[in-house]
């Protein structure tokens, strides 16, 4: 949810420290960069979102412009946050912890539902995963993380032409491989 006309006032009183506008901040933007790491499979998107917030704590001083360029400027620090998170973890590589063996067997809620939910969330990662860099890029930003044509081309260094290609390129490639999949569109 958009902070609107609050915008200007919530970014102020953040750079003053005030709790609750950071509270709103992170309450608007936290749930889009999270799912926009966890598209790109970044093993642990919220400790890296977390990477993000401090740098926007540190970085807000400097910010000039208004809400658009505000989200877009986010998601620039989380698209350098998460290459720095790959070049460490090429580096300096982990052995992976499988969450599994530390959850009980025993299941929680609606086991089908949530089956069928895990389902179609990993088949659509799945398909926009094998879509080319660019237009993974570009798919996750517009529809994961709700950015504008401007914003989007503003993160990727692209023009707005070329973000508007990449999508019409990125959603055929996808409907081409759900039709061979046999999956309904």
């Amino acid at each position: 949810m958009p902070l609107g006309e609050s915008f200007q006032t919530t970014v102020d009183a953040a750079r003053q420290g005030a709790q609750w506008a950071w509270r709103a901040i992170y309450t608007d933007l936290a749930p889009q960069v999270i799912g926009y790491l966890r598209a790109h499979g970044c093993p642990d998107p919220d400790d890296l979102a977390g990477e993000v917030f401090l740098r926007l704590v540190q970085d807000i001083g400097r910010f000039k412009g208004d809400e658009a360029h505000f989200r877009s400027w986010i998601f620039v620090i989380a698209h350098h946050r998460m290459i720095d998170d790959r070049r460490r973890r090429t580096r300096r590589p982990e052995a992976p912890l499988i969450l599994e063996t530390l959850h009980s067997s025993d299941p929680i809620g609606d086991v089908e539902q949530e089956a069928l939910d895990r389902l179609s969330s990993d088949g659509v990662e799945a398909a926009i995963r094998r879509c080319v860099p660019d237009q993974r890029d570009v798919l996750l930003l517009r529809v994961v993380a709700g950015l504008s044509l401007a914003e989007t081309a503003e993160v990727v260094g692209k023009t707005i032409g070329a973000v508007k290609a990449l999508q019409r390129r990125g959603v055929a490639a996808i409907a081409r491989e759900f039709t061979r999949e046999g999956v309904p569109l």
